[in-house]
């Protein structure tokens, strides 16, 4: 499956913003699928991510009670709702999706596909 993230853009601190998954081709089989963000000078880290049988959703500290990942559709299989940015929820968010079950869904190098990233600016 290919996929390619969408929906960044330049948003106020305390405003909302949605992100989208586009995907291209089957998600059959899928374990699980997620969001990742990487800031300047920093490492990708985990953001969201659900799990694909029971809908279970899991969240970083920082995002949690702001972000909320959902389900979509076979094109957009997965979405990022974002409220109450802030400055440091600037980055490149990234979606991946991943097939086996081994490991935590926070965990990056479990992933097996990941799309393009779409760029986020918290600014006033």
């Amino acid at each position: 499956v290919q996929l390619q993230a969408s929906g960044g853009g330049l948003v106020q601190p305390g405003g909302s913003q949605r992100l989208s998954c586009g995907a291209f081709g089957s998600t059959y089989g899928i374990y699980g699928m997620g969001w990742f963000r990487q800031a300047p000078g920093k490492e990708r880290e985990f953001v969201a991510a659900i799990h694909w049988s029971t809908s279970t959703t899991f969240y970083a500290d920082s995002v949690r009670g702001r972000f909320t990942i959902s389900r979509g559709d076979a094109m957009n299989p997965i979405y990022l709702t974002m409220s109450s940015l802030k400055p440091e929820d600037t980055a490149v968010y990234y979606c991946a999706a991943r097939y086996s079950g081994r490991g935590e869904l926070s965990s990056a190098q479990t992933y097996d596909y990941w799309g393009q990233g779409t760029k986020v600016t918290v600014s006033s």
